[in-house]
């Protein structure tokens, strides 16, 4: 156990006797593939982000002590047996030759690395006391200043959702992850939403998370991990969406369209030249871009690159 990282037990006891303490917290869920851009996106952090003193990296037990290299005094990693129940366990995958891992227990079905990721997203809130975690990938790379400040709003915290956009009649992802979240979550009509929740770099209120548990596990009787892990085509983004907005009824939040991150989601590796002109054609609110791992550009080459900006 890390012993700056606060048991979950431990947490709602102890909050009327912690000092005055930062209001928002990042938190970045990685594993060792994506480490060098990890690293990247924790020296753009610490020199535009402001707002969130303290980042959070989730790692899977056999990466704590690579990713242990980018702690400091604000950065802390965080191994997901201290978060995830102890019946899910993380095996090397002989289907991939053992370069991959895979998760297995009794009460879900098989799960992969994207699906833990997400767990460890939603588990992290009952653990450290900030009440808005901003969630920011480990492929992020921010390019201008940035003030987490703009995720709260009146004691409300920002929801991104981009309004009726997605077609409910397609037998897509999205409507797959929409209605599964339905299911956990007891909400018998609408089965799916045309409302978008998914994007990078976005904020949740850390009770709503709570909450967002609480209803997962009155509706299924059983742990809410198991309650996702049992549907292997879940988004936690979309899960969390539709709980505020359709159980809570927006209460505590506040809608936002404006994405702060431009993702580059498929295609080649971008030239140097691309990349300027992806950056050059920011909007003014995006502070930050993204560029998905499998896509394969050079994090060390984008590292030289921003240093000439």
């Amino acid at each position: 156990m890390n012993p700056r990282f606060i048991p979950d037990l431990a947490v709602e006891a102890a909050a009327d006797f912690l000092p005055p303490r930062p209001e928002a917290a990042m938190v970045t869920a990685t594993y060792a593939p994506d480490f060098e851009r990890c690293r990247l996106l924790c020296e753009t952090m610490d020199r535009h982000v402001t707002g969130a003193p303290r980042h959070y990296l989730l790692v899977e037990h056999g990466d704590v002590a690579l990713f242990r290299q980018l702690e400091t005094s604000k950065r802390t990693v965080i191994d997901e047996r201290d978060l995830l129940p102890s019946w899910l366990h993380s095996f090397r995958d002989p289907t991939s030759l053992f370069r991959r891992r895979i998760w297995l227990s009794l009460r879900t079905a098989p799960l992969r690395g994207w699906h833990v990721q997400q767990m460890r997203r939603i588990a992290i809130a009952a653990h450290v006391p900030e009440d808005v975690l901003v969630y920011c990938d480990s492929d992020v790379v921010f390019v201008r200043p940035f003030d987490c400040g703009v995720f709260s709003r009146d004691g409300k915290v920002r929801l991104f959702r981009h309004a009726d956009v997605n077609d409910t009649s397609l037998d897509s992802d999205q409507m797959a992850w929409s209605r599964n979240a339905g299911r956990v979550l007891g909400i018998a009509a609408p089965e799916v939403t045309p409302h978008e929740y998914i994007t990078t770099l976005i904020a949740w209120r850390r009770k709503a998370v709570l909450g967002m548990c609480r209803r997962m596990e009155q509706v299924s009787g059983e742990h809410w991990a198991a309650a996702l892990g049992k549907r292997r085509r879940f988004s936690e983004c979309m899960t969390y969406g539709r709980y505020v907005d359709e159980i809570l009824g927006g209460d505590g939040h506040f809608h936002g369209v404006e994405e702060y991150c431009r993702v580059r989601w498929w295609g080649e590796p971008m030239s140097d030249d691309e990349l300027r002109a992806f950056i050059a054609e920011l909007t003014p609110e995006q502070v930050a871009i993204g560029m998905q791992s499998f896509i394969g550009t050079d994090i060390d080459r984008v590292r030289r690159l921003l240093t000439g900006l």
